[in-house]
């Protein structure tokens, strides 16, 4: 038996030693996973060195978008967890407004669907999406995209050592969608405390919150926790009543909102200068746009609400704009509405009960955020200077 379990342990590093060779990582443990499962890789797309440098390229390159202006980093800020805290919806190139809020992608991999209406089954799929959307980065056409990174020559090689073939759509995708797989973020004060039973990780508030999350206030019926991970998502989708009635000044809405100038850099303006300066969102009723299920109207995706406190605005279209608020929203049972989730009803909080729950969100966030901002910057980042003249002239 000895000699089978030595044969054993021989193949076992021999295939541990190959897939370090060759950058393969089948089974992905960041050191900052405390309290998330495993990831589960798509079998056509394991995960290498090499294709993770090319996906955070292709990330942080405006040059992806049709006018050179637009990139995925600019919606999706590092510096702000992956998400745009400015703004609460997204805006793409020349100006066009979206509708509905820009969500963090860190720890998107545990996600079965992607965008708040679930459109997209995975991280390879929701790629391209935004490449050709006209609101978003605008580009023409697939063949557009493709043609444009083979013109670019600092991209020489580079799709050919991840995958060993020249630039396609299909590579683009799973690059992206590499490098997404790596943005994941735990080991917050949160599962220091339950996961790896460290009493002092929390404070009094911050589990007199926790309690209230998996009692009083419902909060766990959505945004699941489970004995040994917590993804705090059910993967569903829930009419709270935002969608219906789309009210977006109601909630503790504050006299000023910060904009970033550049990083660490910002300045208070008045939020009804956003009022004026935006344009009437476009009809929007959620998951009903995917299915054409009428029960499906105004029903949005479930968010993880790891890290929730370094991505607000909340809710599918930024309408709430603190964790206060949100409290708010559900504390009074949501937006009353003819196909409202019947799992929302009042909950009676009080105000301290409602300090307590801000609290306990507030320790969701991730150790290593910072880390992974630092990481996306240091990709390359194209400056005007080195797009071509035609689009600086132009812009």
């Amino acid at each position: 038996m000895s000699g089978v379990r030595a044969a054993i342990g021989t193949v076992v590093l021999l295939a541990a030693a190959v897939a370090a060779v060759l950058g393969i990582t089948t089974d992905i443990h960041p050191p900052d996973d405390l309290g998330l499962p495993k990831i589960i890789e798509p079998e056509d797309n394991p995960t290498t060195d090499d294709k993770v440098v090319l996906g955070r390229k292709l990330f942080m390159d405006r040059r992806l978008s049709h006018n050179n202006t637009i990139s995925c980093a600019m919606c999706h800020v590092p510096e702000q967890a992956f998400a745009s805290n400015e703004l609460a919806m997204a805006v793409g190139i020349e100006g066009r407004t979206n509708k509905r809020n820009t969500p963090t992608i860190l720890n998107a991999v545990y996600y079965t669907r992607f965008f708040h209406d679930g459109r997209e089954h995975s991280l390879e799929n929701q790629v391209i999406g935004p490449l050709v959307a006209f609101n978003e980065m605008g580009n023409p056409s697939v063949g557009y995209v493709v043609e444009k990174i083979k013109s670019t020559t600092d991209y020489d090689g580079m799709f050919e050592r991840a995958f060993g073939k020249p630039v396609n759509l299909d590579n683009i995708n799973k690059a992206i969608a590499a490098y997404e797989r790596t943005l994941v973020s735990a080991n917050s004060k949160f599962d220091r405390y339950q996961y790896r039973n460290e009493e002092t990780a929390m404070n009094a508030s911050e589990i007199n919150g926790f309690k209230l999350f998996m009692g009083k206030a419902r909060c766990v019926t959505c945004h699941a926790v489970q004995e040994k991970s917590a993804i705090f998502t059910d993967q569903g989708f829930h009419n709270t009543g935002i969608g219906y009635t789309r009210n977006n000044t109601v909630y503790h809405r504050e006299a000023t909102m910060p904009i970033t100038l550049a990083p660490g850099i910002t300045v208070q303006t008045p939020s009804d200068h956003f009022d004026h300066a935006s344009e009437r969102p476009p009809n929007d009723v959620g998951r009903f746009e995917v299915t054409e299920n009428p029960k499906d109207r105004w029903a949005y995706k479930t968010p993880s609400l790891r890290n929730v406190a370094l991505t607000a605005p909340y809710m599918h279209d930024g309408s709430l704009l603190t964790l206060e608020s949100v409290v708010d929203f559900y504390d009074k049972g949501g937006e009353d509405n003819p196909l409202k989730d019947p799992l929302l009803t009042p909950l009676n909080l009080t105000t301290q009960e409602k300090a307590e729950l801000v609290a306990f969100m507030k320790a969701l966030t991730g150790a290593n955020v910072a880390k992974l901002e630092k990481e996306a910057r240091a990709a390359y980042y194209v400056t005007p200077v080195e797009m071509p003249a035609a689009s600086v002239k132009d812009n």
